[in-house]
């Protein structure tokens, strides 16, 4: 399973920074974690809605659980 018990979530759980890369471009993060019963998490499900719906169904759906939003990573500059 991933999420909360995966190595590379436990990791940037127990440093709190780390360096990420995408599109060719590297930079160095701080993690901070959300809670699940957040509100941000209502914006962040709303958002996948909006850009996912045509995979309505169980395919949306399986994003949108309580063990998604355990799982809710902010990036922020390092």
């Amino acid at each position: 399973m991933k999420g909360p018990t995966g190595p590379w979530f436990r990791g940037t759980h127990s440093r709190g920074q780390g360096h990420i890369r995408a599109g060719g471009v590297g930079k160095n993060v701080n993690f901070v974690f959300i809670d699940a019963a957040d509100r941000v998490n209502d914006q962040i499900d709303a958002a996948y809605r909006d850009k996912y719906q045509r995979y309505a169904g169980p395919i949306l759906d399986s994003v949108l659980t309580d063990a998604a939003r355990a799982a809710t990573i902010q990036l922020l500059p390092g």
